[in-house]
């Protein structure tokens, strides 16, 4: 098995290295190599090559040549925009993660081995024609058995094989990144062994399809009841993790407008839709889609649920804590105000920026980058350059770019395309404002402190009963014959019985103040 593993990797290292001299990938690399000679060497070995195409699209078209492990690899770095120039970025950012289906014998086969029992047992109705395609898997129609209610489903399954092919492929990179570091001027800086264990997490990530189904059940459930989002119900008892079934959805893909304003879809109402939804899930729930391209993105139109959203494909998904949510929240707010100085002074305070940061030069710095794009539509704004630009002011005041923010950065630019394709005239700013001020109002108001004691009232009511023994020892660890006088001891022992119960009483008078004012 070793032995096989080990002649894999290396037809699959001769097949790189022939389509990376082919795109001129090593001059790309090597021209960054400090002393310039090994750039040298190759150009004399490679004297015959003639490029007249840019280097950031030859580097797209080799990774597309290489398959949809690269393919989703330049997906995931057209992201680190902190790290890349922006017309390789932008250029990795057209990758699309289409590839050609698995047979319909081997999905058959897949199912067998997930179910124990062949797609006729689990299945009333099974379509062995794929209605879509991508790199780790596709997606089937079918029907559930009578006994088991009978809907329509979408059966999406793990392409065979995928874990080896992984494997070889990502220890390759690990490879490559290594040598990267030491041929590349700008290597450690770019990080590329760390790009490359934040890739495989999230590859790995998406082979568990009981993951996936855990997002869309989780997105699910913050969207019950919406006007604006459609989510489909997992159907857990046919789940696997190399097999999910979920609800058939219908509707038409966002990226056809013609066909969505015949149906009477009114395109402006659906981006500010959009960008309401975005905002709620980062905002309200600090877990959103992260991976919401036009293919993952239809609309009903159907009359019962005319004009809604409905998400698909719940392989990537974001998550933010209470901290990055409030962190965020000020700094759009901060934005959207012209406060600039709010704006480093938060960085500066979250500990992104050095704590020896002038907060005027930071402020400035930042007001040069963002006062430009004020009042204007969104078609004269492109987020890309944006970002890059305050990524670059990041790296000129060594502001640390957080992990966690990465999908958050790419699924905005995902809401600034389609945002451009509904409707170029959104003001993305005025859309998003009303939502975080009453967002922020929420969080500090009088409604926050309503939510915060319902949820630590429970808490409460297991701590106060134990609040006299907590006091007593606290005085008893601190009144010691050596640290006090015998007097000042014998006092401190007759007002701890006392001193406790007053503050039991003090806490209980508190609380049920609150309560009568909030309730």
């Amino acid at each position: 098995m070793i032995i096989r593993r080990s002649t894999v990797r290396i037809f699959r290292l001769a097949k790189i290295l022939s389509i990376a001299s082919r795109y001129g990938l090593d001059e790309m690399i090597l021209e960054h190599e400090p002393s310039g000679r090994l750039a040298a060497l190759s150009r004399a070995f490679h004297f015959w090559r003639r490029f007249d195409t840019p280097p950031a699209v030859r580097l797209r078209l080799a990774l597309e040549s290489l398959g949809p492990i690269f393919v989703k690899f330049g997906q995931v770095l057209s992201t680190r925009r902190d790290l890349l120039p922006p017309d390789l970025a932008d250029e990795l950012a057209k990758l699309q993660d289409r590839v050609p289906p698995f047979s319909s014998e081997l999905a058959l086969a897949q199912i067998a081995q997930a179910y124990g029992r062949p797609a006729s047992q689990v299945f009333a109705e099974f379509d062995p024609v794929p209605i879509a395609s991508a790199s780790i898997a596709q997606v089937h129609f079918a029907r559930l058995l009578p006994e088991d209610g009978g809907h329509e489903v979408a059966v999406k399954v793990l392409r065979p094989d995928m874990h080896q092919v992984i494997a070889n492929d990502l220890a390759l990179l690990e490879t490559f990144a290594g040598l990267l570091e030491k041929v590349w001027s700008d290597g450690k800086r770019l990080k590329p062994r760390e790009v490359v264990a934040e890739f495989a997490k999230y590859l790995y990530d998406e082979l568990d399809l009981m993951r996936e189904a855990a997002n869309c059940s989780q997105l699910r459930r913050n969207f019950s009841g919406s006007r604006l989002l459609l989510v489909p119900e997992v159907y857990w008892d046919q789940c696997t993790t190399t097999v999910m079934v979920m609800e058939r959805m219908r509707g038409l893909p966002i990226s056809q407008t013609d066909a969505l304003v015949a149906a009477g879809i009114d395109l402006s109402a659906l981006s500010r839709a959009g960008v309401e939804i975005f905002f709620t899930q980062v905002f309200r729930d600090g877990f959103f889609h992260a991976d919401m391209h036009p293919g993952n993105i239809f609309v009903a139109v159907d009359p019962a649920h005319h004009g809604r959203y409905i998400a698909l494909d719940f392989g990537i998904v974001g998550t933010l804590t209470d901290s990055d949510k409030n962190y965020l929240a000020q700094n759009f707010l901060a934005f959207f105000q012209r406060d600039y100085k709010r704006v480093a002074t938060a960085h500066i305070e979250a500990g992104w920026a050095p704590s020896d940061t002038r907060a005027d030069e930071f402020e400035a710095a930042i007001r040069a980058v963002c006062e430009p794009i004020f009042d204007r539509p969104l078609h004269e704004i492109s987020f890309g350059r944006v970002l890059l630009r305050l990524f670059q002011t990041s790296r000129r005041f060594n502001v640390e770019i957080q992990p966690q923010l990465v999908m958050l950065q790419k699924t905005l630019l995902n809401i600034e395309g389609l945002g451009r394709q509904l409707d170029p005239n959104l003001d993305l700013w005025k859309t998003a404002k009303p939502f975080l001020e009453r967002w922020m109002s929420e969080q500090v108001g009088k409604r926050a402190l309503q939510l915060a004691v319902r949820q630590e009232s429970p808490y409460w009511a297991r701590t106060l009963p134990q609040l006299p023994r907590l006091l007593h020892q606290a005085l008893a660890q601190h009144a010691k014959p050596t640290d006090i006088s015998p007097l000042l001891l014998e006092l401190v022992r007759q007002q701890r019985r006392q001193t406790s119960w007053l503050v039991v009483i003090a806490l209980l008078l508190a609380t049920l103040l609150i309560g009568q004012h909030l309730f």
